[in-house]
């Protein structure tokens, strides 16, 4: 086999195994169908509970006023992934961009779990989308996440 043959059959070896290296590593990755809220635990929210964040005091105050305490929630924060999952009735699967051109002056974000479980027997749960504007929490969305991994609609 001559010299430059024998070059060209080693890039190309080289580079299937670059490639195969590739696919496998991206394959074996958390995918779209990956639960980006399985990491996050709920936490019961009553009035003893001391918020770690103003916005944890925004819901409690809010919470307070209608009544609805005990209730557990999930704070994600700004986690794009589950944002990705929202499905609002003014937001399905938007990205940071989107809030920053529909909400000037949009501050901070976050995405929140609220389970309510009332003495009737009734279960309120939903996802709520917080926004940051003018130094105040105010609700944007509210709806549920969609994670297709764990095979349910929460």
């Amino acid at each position: 086999m001559s010299k430059p043959l024998r070059m060209l059959f080693i890039f190309l070896l080289i580079d299937a195994v670059a490639v195969g290296v590739y696919f496998l590593a991206k394959g074996s990755g958390p995918g779209s169908g990956a639960d980006p809220t399985k990491d996050f635990v709920w936490t019961t929210m009553d009035a003893t509970y001391q918020p770690a964040t103003e916005l944890e005091q925004s819901i409690k105050t809010d919470y307070e006023e209608k009544d609805l305490l005990p209730f557990q929630f999930r704070n994600y924060g700004r986690n794009a992934a589950v944002l990705k999952k929202f499905r609002g009735s003014k937001f399905v699967g938007a990205g940071v961009p989107v809030l920053g051109m529909t909400f000037e002056g949009l501050e901070d974000w976050a995405v929140v779990d609220i389970w309510i479980k009332r003495e009737d027997n009734r279960d309120i749960r939903r996802t709520v989308l917080y926004i940051l504007r003018e130094n105040e929490w105010k609700v944007a969305d509210s709806g549920r996440l969609v994670v297709r991994g764990a095979g349910s609609v929460r």
